[in-house]
């Protein structure tokens, strides 16, 4: 997931980062801390006096306040939001792979949507089929 901000601030694009809950995000905040210690990646929770200075906004809402073309969602749980922005990040885990397969299937008959799908193969990201 800090990779994928990272990523995307590089390309010049802001990030909502999502999740279901306040402990969700607080979580997320301290990922941000602690996954990429030599390159601090700024962010701060939807709300705060400076949310539409940030270059990553964490939120448990589909409302880029900071202006975020890009939207990861790190709970597992689809949002139709996700349309709105101009590309989506859907993170899910092993158990929840019934529900990412379902959105997937919906996602095929949308003809505004282009797909793709990466799978960490060996502590590598690679494009699945």
């Amino acid at each position: 997931m800090a990779m994928l901000a990272s990523k995307s601030l590089e390309a010049g694009k802001r990030v909502l980062l999502l999740s279901r809950d306040e402990a969700g995000c607080a979580a997320l905040s301290s990922t941000l801390w602690r996954e990429e210690p030599a390159s601090f990646l700024a962010h701060d929770f939807a709300g705060s006096e400076r949310q539409a200075d940030q270059p990553i906004l964490i939120s448990d809402q589909c409302q880029p306040a900071n202006g975020a073309p890009y939207i990861i969602f790190s709970d597992g749980l689809w949002r139709e939001e996700a349309l709105d922005f101009e590309r989506a990040f859907f993170l899910f885990t092993a158990d929840q792979i019934d529900h990412a397969r379902t959105v997937w299937r919906e996602l095929t008959a949308n003809d505004t949507v282009t797909q793709r799908y990466w799978k960490q193969d060996g502590g590598r990201w690679v494009e699945g089929p």
